[in-house]
């Protein structure tokens, strides 16, 4: 039985799933790819580490299957996410805060989409929870569906083809290289942690400059004694 925080590691995942590694694995790329309940899933780690692993033939991966399925669960993920967005998405944003579901990656979601408009469908594939988010608000903002599919496409074949290609060249090209598995997949998870930080640090400079640049309320007789 795999525990809470395997879901973390990419490799005891593929590990637990066996002889269904390239099911299980479509399945996560569909779902972290436009479903809400796939938000906290391993996408970026995961993808290199089963196209790494695919050229030493563990867990019965083929990266040819990979490259192919990956691609088709990321489109297909995301096209979900627009229609449940555009069907449901309004109604479904109104709700409070829960375990699960918080506002605050609605509204990263939607300052993503402010600075970038459509290429966020692209960028978001690369940051974490708000690739899950970002067609389901695309769909909520009535974005054009030919736009949408375009930058769809366009997005899931950098993502899911480049990411599996480069674990699986570099599986192919570096001898013993799942030694080193455990902190190539650190770096990749920090890396796709910087986005992020980057824009909560920028949204927190802006909000410090707004409250600076406010005007303060005239002061009444009494507060100038």
């Amino acid at each position: 039985m795999i525990g809470a925080l395997d879901f973390l590691d990419p490799e005891k995942i593929l590990d637990w799933l066996g002889p269904f590694a390239t099911i299980g694995l479509l399945l996560i790329i569909f779902a972290e790819s436009g479903l809400l309940i796939g938000f906290f899933l391993p996408g970026d780690s995961l993808l290199f580490t089963a196209g790494l692993l695919s050229s030493q033939d563990k867990f019965g991966l083929n990266i040819w299957v990979l490259l192919a399925g990956t691609f088709g669960a990321a489109v297909l993920g995301d096209q979900v996410g627009y229609w449940f967005g555009k069907r449901v998405g309004p109604s479904l944003f109104k709700r409070p805060n829960s375990r699960v579901f918080k506002q605050e990656y609605v509204g990263r979601t939607h300052d993503f989409f402010e600075r970038h408009g459509p290429k966020t469908i692209i960028l978001a594939r690369f940051v974490p929870i708000v690739r899950t988010f970002a067609p389901i608000l695309a769909g909520v903002a009535g974005m054009r569906y030919r736009v949408f599919f375009r930058f769809n496409v366009i997005g899931a074949a950098i993502w899911a083809l480049g990411v599996t290609s480069a674990g699986y060249i570099l599986g192919e090209t570096v001898p013993s290289i799942d030694r080193y598995l455990l902190p190539i997949i650190a770096l990749i998870v920090l890396g796709s942690l910087i986005p992020p930080f980057l824009e909560w640090r920028k949204h927190r400079k802006a909000n410090r400059a707004s409250v600076e640049l406010a005007p303060r309320a005239p002061q009444t007789p009494e507060e100038t004694v």
